[in-house]
């Protein structure tokens, strides 16, 4: 299990690059999943079901309904993570 933000990210950045074959040099804080990442619904379905495999944790997808960018990503997670 990650430990910290960093961490969450590099694993977070892995997995975007693995299921959806993006250049990791995309996978920034900053990207936006749909707009820079071509990341659409159904991927960000099968996204949020790794996330509760990476996590232990039940994830909810309404927890993700506001989530934007990679970095929201982290920090939702984060966030599930603390509260588990």
């Amino acid at each position: 299990m990650v430990s910290n933000r960093e961490e969450l990210f590099d694993e977070l950045r892995t997995i975007l690059v693995e299921m959806f074959e993006l250049d990791a040099a995309d996978v920034v804080p900053g990207a936006r999943l749909y707009e820079d990442l071509d990341i659409d619904s159904i991927d960000a379905v099968d996204l949020v079901i790794r996330l509760r495999e990476l996590t232990g944790t039940r994830v909810d997808p309404e927890d993700f309904r506001s989530v934007r960018t990679v970095q929201d990503v982290v920090d939702t997670t984060a966030r599930l993570l603390a509260t588990a």
